[in-house]
């Protein structure tokens, strides 16, 4: 069953907030969380943990 193009669960992608490597894709519910997402994950180019933020 294919999605709906209007969907509130859209995919969004994390980008490294040192080198700007996109490394992950996650799902958010953008009624409820109009912000944009940052979460501290692990950048294999850094090779360290570093603020990874959503990217449209």
């Amino acid at each position: 069953m294919a999605k709906k193009t209007g969907d509130v669960r859209g995919v969004i992608t994390l980008q490294c907030g040192d080198c700007r490597e996109r490394n992950y894709t996650s799902q958010k519910n953008r009624r409820n969380d109009t912000q944009r997402l940052e979460i501290k994950k692990y950048c294999s180019r850094c090779r360290s943990h570093k603020v990874h933020r959503e990217v449209r």
